[in-house]
């Protein structure tokens, strides 16, 4: 099929070492594995910086993701790595993984990404939509930060997140009190929302690490409760709950299935990213096809995204994309349109235009 074809156009140019990284974004030289009428995607989740705020810029990202990417969803972390010498030394942690010291929020990561925006021309500006993440959200002034943000940077921002509340390993490590579902500071964040028409990417595991083996996963009811109250802020559950660690229920495709099926949250979507969550929905063709049948009753609840962080080059912030490959090339057009264009650009055209008519005063 002519995805199939795509995504072995983009391996061979991997393998050949095509310098696309030298070669400016609209030079007749760049590579197009598309089928040349557009975009492969718009990208729902994409991490400019990493866990101690090192990354790229959004000029040489566009270089990177070259005629391949339509719009971007733009966030950096917004959790900083502490590098406590008494734990390791000279050796300097650059992810959450590499060291037993603590996380601790980073607000100033707003105005990073804020920044980098605007030093843009107005055109680049327009593959862009950025995010805010640089808040704690287990404090009930989280919201008063993410006006403030709105605020001082008017016409920059389209949304929140990727935030987390229970994340595999990383909820334990933050600094403070730990994040909860059934914390009221979240409850303000998504009231907040609603009212100015953010776009929200919330990370919220599905069930822990390791499964308790109660009859239903254990954060799925609380989150049910939460999306629920919420009715008028759209939210994107990152990776449908899954994670490295966290790995689907034999009935998650069913679990999805009824709650996107549920009316009380036709304001829910869902994002297919990360490499790490491919790994669970193409590995084998029970779950092919268990995916595939779902994304084809629910088209217009999923979108796409990569979930690179702060990539060096172009193979690896188009490895998830390779790795969904098997779906992708499953789906009926109309079907794969929606999940790789359509919905993101209707979510996110209504956020902008409600956000920026918030910021006006209308």
């Amino acid at each position: 099929m002519r995805l199939a074809a795509a995504v072995a156009i983009l391996a061979i140019v991997s393998i050949i070492g095509f310098a696309i990284d030298s070669i400016p974004p609209g030079s007749a030289q760049e590579s197009e594995p598309g089928s040349g009428d557009g975009p492969l995607f718009h990208d729902v989740h994409f991490h400019l910086t990493n866990y101690v705020q090192r990354g790229i810029t959004l000029s040489e990202f566009l270089e990177i993701a070259a005629n391949d990417v339509g719009r971007t969803a733009v966030f950096g972390i917004p959790l900083q790595q502490k590098w406590d010498y008494f734990e390791s030394g000279d050796r300097a942690p650059d992810y959450y993984l590499h060291s037993d010291s603590a996380l601790y929020y980073y607000s100033f990561i707003d105005a990073m990404i804020a920044e980098e925006y605007l030093a843009l021309s107005p055109e680049r500006r327009e593959r862009f939509d950025p995010m805010i993440t640089g808040f704690n959200p287990t404090d009930m002034y989280a919201a008063d930060h993410i006006r403030r943000v709105l605020e001082i940077y008017p016409g920059v921002f389209s949304g929140i997140g990727e935030f987390s509340i229970h994340k595999e390993f990383v909820t334990s490590k933050i600094a403070g009190h730990a994040a909860s579902l059934r914390n009221p500071a979240l409850d303000r964040v998504l009231e907040f929302a609603g009212e100015t028409g953010l776009a929200v990417i919330l990370h919220n595991d599905i069930d822990t690490v390791l499964p308790t083996g109660a009859p239903e996963p254990v954060h799925l009811e609380a989150l049910r409760e939460v999306l629920a109250a919420h009715p008028d802020a759209t939210i994107i559950w990152a990776h449908t709950g899954l994670g490295r660690f966290v790995a689907p229920a034999a009935d998650h495709v069913e679990l999805l299935d009824a709650l996107l099926s549920d009316e009380a949250f036709s304001h829910v979507h869902c994002d297919l990213s990360w490499d790490e969550v491919a790994k669970y929905i193409v590995r084998d063709e029970t779950s092919l096809e268990a995916w595939t049948a779902l994304l084809e009753r629910h088209p217009d609840r999923f979108l796409f995204g990569t979930d690179s962080v702060a990539p060096s080059g172009r193979d690896g912030y188009l490895k998830t994309w390779r790795d969904y490959a098997p779906l992708w090339d499953r789906l009926s057009e109309p079907t794969l349109h929606a999940i790789t264009i359509g919905n993101y650009e209707r979510i996110f055209d209504e956020a902008n235009r409600k956000v920026r008519a918030w910021e006006a005063g209308e």
